[in-house]
């Protein structure tokens, strides 16, 4: 076979699929920078429509950003710098006088001179570099700050005192028979001559506090302090606090001495405890303690006491105390080579000044007041040093500074929550006189908190200050919220951040409340909070009012600038819910979006509610658009409550805003029927019916009518009319005229394309083709269109289910569109049907001599050339279309050829269906094409019918015609009425018995309505039965009709009784009421046969009558062309019959 019929039209395999319009096209093809401008406001004109839709689009592209609830990662465009900050040097601390400042700079100078203890590592040691620093602090000259040291120098030096705060020991030996100790602790200090003497001869042992110690005399009462003893521990914990007054801080030295206490007690007594007693090694140790108590007793002086253990001492230089105090574990130490101790004891140690021979300290300013203001001024000297316009500033001092500071301090004997407060106080004051970055002032309230939680309180004088700065920073606070959109807008992330760090200063604030005994707060400070947001929400809303549109304008005038107004307020609560909201909520419990929204909403309501009321009698074209677009926004701000979940928005004052709004959207609605038509015609008129791009095969007309329809379904979408009745009628109304363009574009395209002149010899129209294909476009995108346009509460079905209006203007669209399409598509294979029959001419005139594959090979080349243009210039859906339309060409042609030829040879009949199925495979193109269940229904079977029957033999075709009755007789009930009959065989007598039982709801055939049947009983096919003639029944009668015919005629292929009912006319022929086929095989005995042999033996049967279908007519018409005799007869029988026959309902 051929090759050629391996042609599979490979073009078909490649059927492209049209990319999604809305991602490839941002705007409407063709459009230049200044169509895409803002348009003007003026009334719309005939002719507009591409400004009205730019128009459009804007508001859709306004619409976009209001598509769910924002999140932070929408609103935050911005980490530029977050704006600057009111600052005002009346906030701050009170200014010093020349002489203050002289007696400051006097304090700081003394405080570094006599500083005493250990500089840490991140101190500065060089007393040179601090006495310097200070000198640049406070803007002496050389002379004046020498003359100053010098000054000092010869002030009375301080006294020193060393505190001790003797916390815990642990891991003491056990000294007690029961395994614990009972622990105490001696402590004082060794003067400078004790230290000596210790560092002298006795090395080998260190000081004790036990009396009668031989290593010099007894220390004074005053200098030893003892702490409680604590019964049965090994870990005790003392917290006690002791002051030692310091004689020489270089030599002086710290001595403690950690004892068991055991009381006197007599032998009888120590054999009482003996149930004290802890293990064997317990045991031991007890009776060495009996004996050692019995020994001391007979023999030991009156001044000793044995009866004490030693568990460890501590000697510490008061020179090594830092400067800054120390919080430290020291391992005891034994007080000879021979004690045996061990563990730690914790102690925190401070080395302070007690008197201070300084101006301040004479005039009784105390250390807490002379750090403030020492602190106050490093401070801004400091940030001085810093960016001038920089808010980021987090107080980190130089290493001079913080030195200083240590050392004031720890001289002041200042505790930690002093300090904490002191840092707070001016550092808070300082940032209303200059930025700081918030993160430093929320460290110094936390600092300040966990001080507060583990000490005593303040004395009066401090917490009064400490007050007067948490009012003075709050109302600080509360001044910066009051204005909050200025200074932290809601797409400036660094202002976000600035604010939460803000809202944290202000929640700890709350914190203190309880633990002041003079509160700063009158109210709840939440509380202030939101009155300063409501003063600062209504502020911004009339100064956005006076701005965009004064009052004093008339209606029209002010109707734009509401509209700018109201978008404005949108983006506000935009801002506020995904950025405001959460930080206001989780830290100080203030719902800012609900305060801002109602506030707001019902301000927008108001002025809203007056300008409708008063443009209501002035409504225009231009005042619609205007309201249209002013309503669109204020429906966004009502979804936009209503999207929150839990949110109502029937209690808000925009409910029922769309009444007055009613009139306005109607009008526009309008111009918008009337705009589209203009663009569309616009679009059509400067459509060169080429395809857009390579990428594309519809027109530019078909890009901008898909563009105008998707716009329009937004627009409603974004419209969401809140009254179903109302909004059925707008959604009637919109829908309608949407059909209206649509069907008004096709047709302006089919005018434009027929008026364009056709290239001679051109088979395939590359217009039409882009014509079909923009057809196509606007099938999807105008029914996608529509069903977009459902209303709230219009369906009565479930969801899914488009209301009743909308489903019927979608199905007629569908159906315009598809018969549109169709046309179309018939007008280009038009061009194609003279070139087709010559084709299928040329395989009817091929004589039999040539191959098959050969007499159709120039039809299958001419198909394959035209359906590769084809493919190219046709979208999927199209290329289906045409490819469905050429086939039916196809097999017209063919069954045209084979009418045109009578009395061929049977190589002519198998030509065709040789070329029908290489058709058939062509189109199918293994899976890419027409499927094949398309392809093998309607002509096509009818064509292959008529190819079988030609090459079937008289007889054949006749036992067909039967075949063919049998296969209708379950395909009609109950249109003609029932015939209901008994049959059955004897096969030994070879007879056939048929019983016309009755008949029922038959078709009135005569004048009076009724009927009056017969009967007309045949066997078939003709040549099976020859000697069996047809028999009748009698008018309404019942009769059993007995025939002989062998049963192996009755076993054959299409062995049938045939009953035809008719109707018994008196003046006129008989009328044809239907017929009924039986088949033989069907019938009880002729396949096996009957038991008992019984007449009555079968059961009835109920026939459906039927009229012939055409495909029992294509038999008989097949035999019509027969010449021979017994096709002629068999015709002749049955014309009296034909002209009865119908074609099917």
């Amino acid at each position: 076979m051929s090759t050629l019929l391996e042609i599979k039209s490979s073009v078909l395999r490649q059927v492209q699929v049209c990319p999604s319009f809305r991602r490839r096209t941002e705007g409407e093809p063709g459009s230049s920078g200044a169509e895409a401008r803002e348009p003007t406001t003026g009334a719309w004109k005939p002719g507009d429509g591409v400004e009205f839709f730019a128009q459009m689009r804007l508001i859709l592209k306004k619409g976009e950003g209001r598509q769910g609830l924002p999140g932070p990662e929408v609103l935050l465009r911005s980490s530029s710098p977050a704006p600057a900050e009111p600052v005002d040097a009346s906030r701050g601390l009170r200014a010093l006088t020349q002489e203050e400042v002289e007696l400051l700079y006097e304090e700081a100078l003394y405080t570094v001179l006599y500083r005493a203890g250990t500089m840490g590592p991140d101190q500065v040691d060089d007393q040179e570099v601090l006495l310097s620093y200070l000198q640049q602090v406070f803007g002496t000259s050389p002379e004046e700050h020498a003359e100053a040291v010098e000054r000092v120098r010869k002030a009375k030096a301080p006294t020193y005192a060393l505190k001790v705060s003797v916390m815990r020991a642990k891991n003491l030996l056990a000294k007690d028979p029961n395994g614990f100790s009972d622990p105490y602790c001696m402590l004082g200090i060794l003067p400078a001559s004790d230290t000596l003497r210790e560092a002298g001869a006795h090395k080998e042992q260190r000081f004790s506090f036990r009396k009668g110690s031989k290593r010099g005399g007894p220390l004074p009462a005053k200098c030893i302090q003892v702490t409680e003893v604590k019964s049965s521990t090994l870990n005790p914990v003392w917290k006690e606090h002791f002051l030692f007054e310091i004689k020489d801080v270089n030599l002086d030295q710290l001595h403690l001495d950690i004892w068991d206490h055991d009381d006197d007690v007599s032998l009888v007594e120590a054999c009482r405890k003996l149930n004290e007693v802890i293990g064997l090694k317990g045991m031991s140790r007890y009776f060495k303690q009996i004996v050692k108590s019995a020994r001391a007793n007979g023999t030991a002086g009156p001044t000793e006491d044995h009866t004490d253990d030693f568990l460890g001492c501590l000697n510490i230089p008061v020179r090594e105390v830092p400067v800054a105090g120390e919080d430290r574990w020291f391992k005891l130490e034994p007080r000879s080579s021979a004690s045996r101790v061990q563990g730690d004891c914790q102690l925190v140690l401070k080395l302070i000044t007690t008197q201070r021979d300084t101006s301040m300290s004479q005039r009784g300013r105390s250390g807490f007041q002379s750090y403030l203001l020492l602190f106050s001024r490093l401070l801004q000297f400091e940030h001085r040093t810093e960016e001038p316009n920089s808010s980021s500033w987090r107080g980190e001092l130089s290493g001079p500074a913080a030195t200083v500071l240590c050392l004031h301090g720890a001289q002041s004997n200042l505790s930690a929550l002093q300090l904490a407060v002191l840092h707070w106080q001016v550092s808070s004051r300082h940032h209303q006189t200059r930025t700081l970055d918030y993160g430093y002032l929320l460290g110094l309230l936390e600092d300040m908190q966990a001080h507060w939680e583990e000490a005593a309180s303040l004395p009066q004088e401090q917490e009064e200050g400490l007050a007067d700065s948490f009012s003075a920073f709050s109302e600080f606070g509360l001044q910066l919220l009051h204005q909050l959109r200025s200074y932290f807008p809601a797409t400036n992330s660094t202002a976000v951040y600035r604010l939460e760090l803000l809202l944290k200063c202000l929640g700890k604030l709350q914190l203190f409340r309880p633990a002041f005994e003079i509160c700063p707060f009158e109210t709840e400070l939440n509380m202030d909070i939101a009155a300063a947001l409501k003063r600062g929400n209504r502020e911004w809303y009339e100064e956005l009012l006076n701005t965009l549109s004064p009052r004093e304008q008339p209606g029209p005038q002010r109707l734009a600038g509401l509209v700018k107004l109201a978008d404005t307020v949108y983006e506000d609560l935009q801002s506020c819910y995904g950025i405001y909201a959460s930080l206001f909520h989780s830290i100080i419990r203030v719902d800012i979006f609900t305060l801002t929204f109602r506030q707001l909403e019902r301000l927008v309501a108001e002025e809203a509610w007056v300008l409708t009321e008063e443009l209501g009698p002035k409504m225009s074209l231009e005042v619609a658009s205007g309201l249209f677009e002013l309503y669109l926004t204020l429906a966004d701000i009502q979804r936009f409550w209503s999207s929150i979940p839990g949110r109502d928005s029937r209690s808000l004052a925009l409910a029922g805003i769309h009444t007055p709004f009613l009139p306005a959207v109607k009008l526009w609605l309008q111009v918008l029927r009337d705009q589209a038509k203009w663009r569309l015609q616009e679009a059509v008129d400067v459509d060169t019916l080429e395809p857009m791009d390579a990428s594309s095969k519809h027109s530019s007309s078909a890009a901008t009518a898909s563009l105008c329809f998707s716009h329009i379904q937004e627009l409603w979408a974004r419209l969401a009319w809140p009254d179903p009745a109302q909004a059925q009628a707008l959604g009637t109304q919109l829908s309608q005229d949407l059909c209206e363009a649509a069907v008004f574009y096709s047709e302006l395209l089919r005018k434009k394309v027929d008026a364009q002149p056709g290239a001679a010899g051109e088979a395939v129209s590359e217009p039409l083709c882009t014509v079909l294909n923009d057809v196509e476009l606007l099938r999807k995108t105008a029914g996608q269109a529509l069903r977009g346009l459902v209303w709230p509460e219009g369906a009565a079905g479930s969801d899914g289910v488009l209301p009743r209006p909308l489903l019927s203007c979608t199905q007629a669209l569908e159906e315009d569109l598809q018969r549109e399409a169709r046309t179309v598509t018939a007008h280009l294979t038009s061009k194609m049907v003279s070139d087709i029959r010559k084709y299928v001419q040329h395989v009817s005139l091929s004589p039999d001599s040539i191959q098959n594959d050969e007499a159709v090979a120039p039809l299958l080349k001419y198909l394959d050339e035209k359906l590769a243009l084809l493919n190219a210039s046709l979208v999927k859906e199209n290329l289906s279309r045409v490819l469905e339309a050429l086939w039916e060409l196809l097999l017209q042609a063919i069954l045209q050829a084979l009418g045109a030829n009578q009395d061929v040879s049977a190589d002519f009949y198998g030509r065709f269906h040789f070329t029908l199925e290489a058709l058939v495979n062509f189109f199918h193109a293994e899976g890419q094409g027409l499927p094949l269940e398309s392809l093998r229904d309607g002509s096509y079977k009818r064509l292959e019918e008529e190819l079988r029957l030609h090459q079937c033999s008289t007889r054949e075709c006749i036992e067909q015609y039967y075949l063919d009755k049998l296969k209708q007789r379950s395909l009609e009930h109950n249109r003609f009425g029932r015939l209901s009959v008994r049959c059955h065989y004897e096969a030994a007598e070879q007879r056939l018995a048929v019983e016309v039982l009755h008949a029922a709801d038959l078709l009135p055939l005569d004048a009076n309505g009724l009927s009056d049947p017969f009967v007309i009983v045949e066997l078939g096919p003709p040549h099976l039965f020859p000697l069996v003639r047809s028999q009748r029944t009698q008018v309404k009668s019942r009769t059993l009709h007995p025939v002989s015919v062998p049963a192996e005629a009755c076993r054959r292929r299409g062995a049938c009784v045939l009953f035809t009912v008719m109707d018994h006319d008196w003046l006129s022929t008989n009328d044809f009421a239907g017929e009924a086929a039986l088949g033989l095989g069907s019938v009880g005995g002729v396949a096996r046969p009957l038991v008992g042999g019984s007449a009555r033996a079968g059961q009835p049967v109920t026939l459906h009558l039927r009229r012939p279908r055409a495909q029992v007519r294509s038999a008989l018409r097949m035999l019509e062309g027969r010449t021979n005799k017994e096709a002629q007869e068999f015709v002749k029988r049955l014309k009296e019959l034909e002209k009865y026959m119908e074609a099917d309902p």
